[in-house]
């Protein structure tokens, strides 16, 4: 199953609409999108525009690869479970962000092989076409490493 997620910051119609599209195209039936608050309704792929809590994690865990905004959340979350992921980010030149912070974070993790990214809806389609290349990505855990807590700590305390 494809789990698409938007994340709650908003609609991300640009995205939404590649893969409903691409799904159409496809014959893909084995998509789920979360699409957040927004007019668009999808034609080849199920969908809801919020899911709660509990629904979203039962979706994300059953998924075998997730596509999604280029969200912290969602790319920590699929880091933390070992879930392949394929992110597009938002742009703020097109009004989808306030600025280009999604942008910064997916060309970042990408150059660190954490993520992989396609930056526009013709990147996402060609990825789309391989997404049994997707690849399971190293874990990470949900804590904190010890090295960093403790600098944390000593930047607070003003020990450097």
């Amino acid at each position: 199953m494809v789990f698409v997620t938007v994340g709650t910051d908003g609609p991300f119609d640009r995205l939404v609409q590649a893969i409903d599209l691409w799904a159409g195209q496809s014959g893909r039936t084995d998509v789920f999108a979360q699409i957040g608050r927004t007019s668009l309704r999808p034609s080849h792929i199920a969908y809801s525009q919020m899911l709660e809590p509990p629904e979203f994690h039962r979706r994300f865990l059953e998924a075998d690869v997730v596509i999604a905004h280029a969200g912290m959340g969602t790319i920590l979350s699929a880091l933390r479970y070992g879930k392949p992921i394929l992110v597009m980010p938002r742009r703020a030149s097109l009004g989808e962000q306030r600025n280009e912070h999604q942008l910064a974070t997916a060309r970042h993790l990408a150059a660190l092989g954490k993520i992989q990214v396609a930056m526009d809806e013709r990147e996402l389609r060609a990825r789309l076409d391989h997404l049994t290349e997707v690849a399971v990505l190293d874990r990470t855990g949900p804590y904190a490493s010890q090295s960093l807590t403790d600098a944390i700590q000593a930047f607070i305390h003003g020990r450097r």
